[in-house]
This record gives structure tokens, sequence and C-alpha cells, in this order.
């Protein structure tokens, strides 16, 4: 049956203000025709169910299941911090998973323990992590740090973080020919006194600035860890006034057992008809 025919059950979940759609697709609930179009158009805001991105949650042999996540743009990601925290605890919900559970995303494997409404998932080791570097802008000469926690990120560091322009900014960081050819998501943070980090992210795929980026705010810690002296857990303030807390081990400048923990929210369940994507 084609997708237009149909409708397709799913979640809308939030974790810490950053939104998904998540639908159980171990019985395929669509034709694969239809997914670009699908996605693109769920994930419109006030137009449709409206999302940060959309997860499939897939049949695997060696884990409790397999996902494919997806932007609202309909661009496919490796990894997203947030998206796993909610799908995880989608899977507990759905009795697909029991608490303790690993599946599997484009950046490796991933394990998670659910507890009430917070998850904590170990993530992949960090990759490509450099201290410091320089990017023109126009005529201005940022400082930066990038680190790959599962997708790119840049780090700038802010004193006065609530005057940032952060989509415009944002959009040239993520664009710039240094980080050709896929580009790469923006941090801004800001060291408070108690030492915690505020933060606000440009996302690549959502071409925004989003409420919350789970993998952003790996990055930012540990960037954070190593020009600060941070310890773990390091916590953060995001956007949505929400706080993740992120853990690690550290030996030098590398960094191991890294794992994200915030709350996952079920904001509602519901089926997307046809028209949702129309």
């Amino acid at each position: 049956m084609s997708t237009t025919e149909k409708t397709i059950p799913f979640y809308k979940m939030s974790g810490s203000g950053n939104d998904f759609i998540i639908i159980d697709n171990r019985q395929p609930k669509f034709d694969e025709a239809d997914l670009t179009r699908m996605i693109v158009g769920a994930c419109r805001r006030k137009m449709s169910a409206g999302a940060d991105g959309l997860i499939l949650v897939e049949d695997a042999q060696d884990v409790d299941f397999k996902w494919r996540f997806y932007n609202s743009d309909g661009s496919r990601a490796e990894m997203c911090g947030n998206g796993a925290r909610c799908v995880s605890r989608f899977a507990f919900l759905e009795g697909i998973a029991g608490r303790a559970l690993s599946f599997r995303t484009d950046a490796g494997p991933i394990s998670a323990v659910v507890s009430d409404k917070k998850v904590k998932i170990k993530m992949t080791d960090p990759t490509d992590l450099e201290e410091e570097a320089f990017l023109e802008l126009g005529e201005t000469v940022l400082a930066y740090s990038t680190v790959n926690t599962g997708v790119p990120h840049a780090v700038i560091e802010v004193e006065d973080l609530a005057g940032v322009d952060v989509v415009t900014v944002g959009k040239e960081v993520r664009n710039h020919p240094a980080f050709t050819p896929n580009g790469t998501n923006a941090n801004f943070i800001q060291l408070e006194n108690d030492g915690t980090l505020s933060i606000r992210t440009y996302e690549r795929g959502v071409e925004d600035e989003t409420l919350a980026c789970g993998t952003g705010n790996v990055a930012a810690a540990l960037v954070a860890s190593l020009k600060h002296g941070l310890e773990s857990p390091v916590k953060l303030l995001t956007r949505s006034g929400e706080y993740l807390s992120i853990y690690f081990e550290k030996k030098g400048s590398l960094f191991s057992e890294v794992y994200l923990e915030g709350g996952a929210r079920v904001i509602y369940k519901g089926e997307l008809s046809p028209e949702a994507w129309q």
C-alpha cells in the first residue's frame, strides 16, 4: 500500500526541547519512494506535526534495534544525542527493549539506560578534536574548536551568549569552506561562574537554532574541559531551560567513556494522516 493511502502511528517526543517524530518501522509503514516527501512534510511547523527530526526504529540482529535518523530537511544524520535518548525511552515504553538496551546508528552502536523520564546514553568515542583554530567570517576572525561526537561540531566560546545572532553567525559557520563538503554544526558557549556552561546551537539539517543538541552539548563539554579544566560531569543549560549532563574519562587530551544524560519526554501519541505531508 502506498504511504499516501494510509495513516502512520507515531510518538512525538522531546529531549530537552529537541523534538522528534518516532515511528516503529519494524513492519514497514511506507514506500521508500515516499520517504523524503513524508519526512519533510511531517516535520513542518504549524502545517503538520512539526519536529527537528524523524526517527525510524527497525529490526536488527546484533542489538535491540537499529534506527534511521533524518533531519527535518530530509537529510540523513549519523547520530543525534537527544534523539538517541528519546528513541531509547520509546523502545522501552513500546516493549522493544528493556531499561538497559543497545541500538545501532550510522555512527556506531549506542547503549542506554532508561530511568523513569531520564535516559543516559553512552556515546561513541569523540574524534577529530582540535582545541583551537581560526575562521574568517568577512572582516571578523573567529576562534573555535572542533570535535566529532558522532557528527561534526564547531564550538565557539563567547562572553555574551544572549547577544549572539546564532542564526546568522551559525549559518555562516555551518556553510564555511573550512568545513566542506558536508558542513558542521555551530555551538556557542559561555562559561558561568558556577562552572556550568550555557549553550546555543545552530544545527545542520534543521538549518536553524534548536532548543537543544545532544551531540553539541557533548562537544561543548569536552572542549570546555580541555580549555578550562572542567571535571566530569559537566552540566550545561540549553536554550529550552533544561540541563544536560556530560560524563567522561580524560587522559591528557583524549576522552573516552563519554555519556549524555537528560530528560526524554513523551509529548503525545497519534497517527499521521496522508494530509500531514501532502
